[in-house]
C-alpha cells in the first residue's frame, strides 16, 4: 500500500507503534528499571517478562494493520486508545511522583502525546474506514 493512500499521519503512527512495539519486546530486560506497565502498575519479574512481549506483539500486529490499512485494525485501535487513556488514569491514582519528580510540564507533555497518538489513530482509521481492505 502507497504512502499517499494511508496517508502521512497514519504512516508517521504506524511507525511510531512498530517502535513502542520494539519498547515492549525489551521490558523483560528491565534496562533502566523499566517494567511494564499494566493498568497503572509497574510489572517485574515474571509478569513483567509476558506482558510486555505480549503488548509488544499487540502493538506491531496493530501497527502492521495501519501500514496494510486493514480494516480489522480499527477495534485494536480503539481497544489500544481506551487502554491508554485507563493505564495513564491508574498510573496517577496508583502511584505519587517521587520527591524532586521535576516540572509538572512534562507528564503533561507525555499525557498529551500518548493519547493524541493512540486516539488519533483510533480517529484517522475511523474516518478512512472506506480505504481499509
Amino acid at each position: 500500500m502507497e504512502t499517499a493512500q494511508r496517508g502521512r499521519t497514519l504512516t508517521i503512527f504506524a511507525v511510531l507503534f512498530a517502535l513502542l512495539s520494539i519498547s515492549n519486546f525489551l521490558k523483560p530486560l528491565e534496562l533502566h528499571g523499566a517494567g511494564f506497565v499494566l493498568f497503572g502498575r509497574r510489572l517485574s519479574g515474571t509478569p513483567n517478562a509476558i506482558a510486555g512481549p505480549l503488548f509488544g506483539a499487540f502493538l506491531l500486529t496493530y501497527a502492521i494493520g495501519i501500514w496494510n490499512m486493514r480494516r480489522w485494525a480499527v477495534p485494536m485501535a480503539y481497544a489500544y486508545a481506551t487502554y491508554v487513556i485507563a493505564n495513564l488514569a491508574l498510573f496517577r491514582l496508583r502511584n505519587t511522583p517521587p520527591p524532586g519528580a521535576g516540572p509538572m510540564i512534562f507528564g503533561l507533555v507525555y499525557i498529551a502525546v500518548a493519547v493524541g497518538v493512540s486516539s488519533g489513530a483510533a480517529y484517522l482509521l475511523s474516518r478512512r474506514r472506506d480505504a481499509l481492505s
